[in-house]
C-alpha cells in the first residue's frame, strides 16, 4: 500500500480503488436454499452500498459526533450501516443482540444514541420505551435498508466527509462486558482500529488472497476489528455465515482460510470429532486415537513414525470438515486449554492463540505461524508490553482506547501517567512471547498467607471430559474448593458403563455415584498442585452457568462475583 490510510473510511476507499472487482463480502441471498452457496458483492459494489447506508444515515439526522447503538445479530446490513457511519465520523456503539432490555437500555443512556438499528422487532422492543431514541430495523419494511435505496449523499460530499475524519477521531465506543460492575464504553479511534489491522496483517502475513468466515458476534471488539475491518482494509473477503446452526455446512461452501473463533468453539470442535470416532466401527475407531497419539507426539517433537500416514487417512478427513482450505484458526477471548490445543496439532491444523481487550482495540498480541508457542498468548502487534513489579501486564501505544466514554477518573485509574494501560491480567514473558498467568482480581489468599492463582487449576479441572465449568475459591479459608458443573452426557456414559443409573439434572449435587466421579477427577488433578493448592473440596452445581441468568457475560466468561454471590451457601457449606 503506497499511502496508509488516515482512516477507516479511507481504508475502504483505498481497497476499492485497488481490487474492484474483487468480491469483498459474500452471504447467504435472501430465499437462497441450502447448498446454493454465496451472493456476493465486490469491493466497487460494496464502496456503493456504504455510500448509500451513509445517505440513510444523513436522512435520521445523524451527523458528525453523533452516537449510532446497533443491536443485532451479524448480517450484512450490520458492516454497510457501520462503513456507512464510520465514513461519516459517526461514532457507532454495538450491543449484544443476547442482552436483556435493562443492559441494553443502559447502554444506549450511557452513550447518549441518537438512533439505534435493530436486528428485527424483538431486538427493537428492547428499546423502544427510551424516550428521545429513534429506533428502526436494519432490514425488511421501514428499515434502513430500504432508506438506503433511496438515499442521498453526492460521491463529492461523501468524500469529503471521509477526508474530515482524522486518526484520533472516535471510530466507535464498544463496550466492556462488566465482569466486575456496571459496563464501560472504551472509546476506540480510527488510529487503533487502524494500528491493529496493520500489525496482525503484517505477523500473521495477511493478504487479499485470503478468506474469512464471519460467526462471532460482530458486538464484540475481536469480531469487528479481526474480522470485520481488517478483511476489508487488506482487500480479503469476508463470508456471512447464516447462523451458528448453518455454520457446518457455510465452511464447507465459503472454504475459508482464516477463522476467528474463541475456545469454547474449539473444544465444541474437539468434542464433536472425538465423540463421532468413538462410534465408528474398530478399526476405524482405531486409526483415529493413533492419528491422534501420532500427531501430538510429532508436535511435540517426539519420534513418530506413523504419523505422516495416519494424517492422509484421518487429519485430512478432519481438516476437510472446515472446508480443507484452512491455514490456520485464530483464537481468542479466553486461554486455550492444552489438551485442546494438542488435538488441534495432532490433526495438522495451526490454530494461533492471541490476546487483546475491549481497551486495546482486540489486538495486543499474537503467535506468529514461525514460533507458535499455544501455551502463550504470543509476540506484542507492534505495541509496548511490559510486566509490571507485582506481575501485572502493562499496554502502551498505537492500538490503545482513548480512555472510557465519560468517566475521567476510570480511565486515570485504567492509563497512568506514562500511557500505560493496566490490564488487570498477570502474566511473564517467555523469550518475545506473552504468557498470562492469571486475573490480577482473581487472586486467591488463603488464611495462611499464600496466593494462589486460580486459572491454571480451573483449566486443569476442564480439562477432565466430565467436567464442563469449575470456579476455584479461597480467598480467606485454609484450603481451596471448588464449584463444579458437570458434563452431564459425559457423567451418564461413564456411570452406564460402569452398570449405574443415569444421573438427573436437579438431583446432581446429592447424587453420591456422580460425586465419586468427579472426586476421582479432582485427584487426578492434585496431583499435579503443590499442596497448598490442593482443592480439598467441592461442590457440584445443578444446572450450566448461563448468559440469561447473569453468570457468564456476552464473550462467555464466568462472572465470578455473580457466582460466588449465587452460590453463597454452598461455598460457606465448603468453609466448614
Amino acid at each position: 500500500m503506497d499511502q496508509r490510510p488516515t482512516s477507516l473510511g479511507d481504508a475502504l476507499r483505498q481497497s476499492a480503488a485497488r481490487f474492484p472487482d474483487r468480491s469483498a463480502i459474500s452471504f447467504h441471498a435472501e430465499g437462497g436454499r441450502k447448498g446454493d452457496g454465496f451472493a456476493s458483492l465486490t469491493y466497487t459494489q460494496l464502496l456503493e452500498k456504504t455510500r448509500q447506508f451513509s445517505g440513510a444515515l444523513r436522512e435520521l439526522g445523524l451527523v458528525r459526533g453523533d452516537r449510532l447503538a446497533i443491536l443485532s445479530e451479524n448480517c450484512p446490513e450490520w458492516a454497510f450501516a457501520d462503513w456507512g457511519a464510520l465514513s461519516l465520523g459517526i461514532e457507532v456503539v454495538p450491543i449484544y443482540p443476547t442482552l436483556p432490555p435493562d443492559q441494553a437500555q443502559y447502554i444506549v443512556r450511557d452513550c447518549g444514541a441518537k438512533v439505534a438499528l435493530a436486528g428485527d422487532a424483538a431486538q427493537a422492543a428492547k428499546l423502544v420505551s427510551l424516550p428521545d431514541l429513534q429506533v428502526l430495523q436494519l432490514r425488511g419494511g421501514g428499515s434502513l435498508d430500504e432508506m438506503a435505496k433511496t438515499g442521498s449523499i453526492s460521491k463529492e460530499e461523501w468524500n469529503a466527509e471521509i477526508d474530515k475524519t482524522g486518526p484520533e477521531n472516535v471510530a466507535t465506543i464498544i463496550y466492556t462486558s462488566g465482569t466486575t460492575g456496571l459496563p464501560k464504553g472504551a472509546m476506540i479511534p480510527h488510529r487503533a482500529g487502524l494500528h491493529v489491522v496493520h500489525a496482525a496483517s503484517d505477523l500473521i502475513h495477511l493478504d487479499e488472497n485470503d478468506r474469512f468466515l464471519s460467526f462471532l458476534p460482530m458486538s464484540h471488539v475481536y469480531e469487528r476489528i479481526v474480522g470485520q475491518w481488517l478483511p476489508i482494509v487488506i482487500g480479503a473477503n469476508i463470508a456471512f455465515a447464516k447462523s451458528l446452526k448453518s455454520l457446518a455446512g457455510d465452511m464447507l461452501i465459503a472454504k475459508p482460510t482464516i477463522l476467528l473463533c474463541v475456545p469454547r468453539f474449539l473444544e465444541q470442535f474437539r468434542d464433536t470429532a472425538i465423540e463421532g470416532s468413538q462410534k465408528l466401527p474398530g478399526l476405524q475407531r482405531k486409526l483415529f486415537d493413533l492419528a491422534m497419539s501420532q500427531g501430538t507426539r510429532r508436535a511435540r517433537g517426539k519420534f513418530a513414525p506413523l504419523a505422516g500416514i495416519l494424517d492422509s487417512l484421518v487429519g485430512k478427513k478432519v481438516r476437510a470438515r472446515v472446508g480443507g482450505e484452512l491455514r490456520f484458526f485464530v483464537s481468542g477471548g479466553a486461554g486455550l486449554p492444552q489438551h485442546v490445543a494438542e488435538f488441534y496439532l495432532s490433526m495438522g491444523f495451526v490454530v494461533l492463540q492471541g490476546y487483546g481487550l475491549t481497551e486495546t482495540t482486540g489486538g495486543t498480541c499474537i503467535n506468529p505461524i514461525e514460533d507458535n508457542r499455544y501455551w502463550t498468548v504470543g509476540y506484542p502487534m507492534d505495541m509496548d508490553v511490559k510486566i509490571a513489579e507485582d506481575g501485572e501486564i502493562l499496554v502502551r501505544g498505537g492500538g490503545l482506547m482513548l480512555g472510557y466514554y465519560n468517566l475521567p477518573e476510570e480511565t486515570a485509574q485504567a492509563i497512568d501517567r506514562d500511557g500505560y494501560f493496566h490490564t488487570g491480567d498477570i502474566g511473564e514473558f517467555e523469550g518475545k512471547s506473552l504468557k498470562i498467568t492469571d486475573r490480577k482480581k482473581d487472586l486467591l489468599v488463603l488464611g495462611n498467607g499464600k496466593n494462589i492463582a486460580p486459572q491454571p487449576i480451573e483449566n486443569k479441572l476442564k480439562a477432565s471430559p466430565l467436567i464442563a465449568e469449575a470456579v476455584v475459591l479461597g480467598d480467606g479459608m485454609e484450603y481451596c474448593v471448588a464449584l463444579l458443573v458437570p458434563r452431564l452426557d459425559a457423567v451418564n456414559a461413564k456411570l452406564k458403563a460402569e452398570g449405574k443409573p443415569a444421573a438427573v439434572e436437579g438431583s446432581l449435587g446429592d447424587n453420591a455415584d456422580v460425586r465419586a466421579l468427579l472426586k476421582s477427577e479432582v485427584d487426578v488433578v492434585n496431583k499435579t498442585l503443590a499442596n497448598f493448592e490442593f482443592v480439598k473440596k467441592f461442590a457440584v452445581l445443578e444446572k450450566p452457568f448461563t448468559i440469561d441468568n447473569g453468570e457468564l457475560t456476552p464473550t462467555l466468561k464466568v462472572k465470578r462475583k455473580v457466582v460466588k454471590e449465587r452460590y453463597a451457601d454452598k461455598i460457606a457449606a465448603l468453609r466448614q
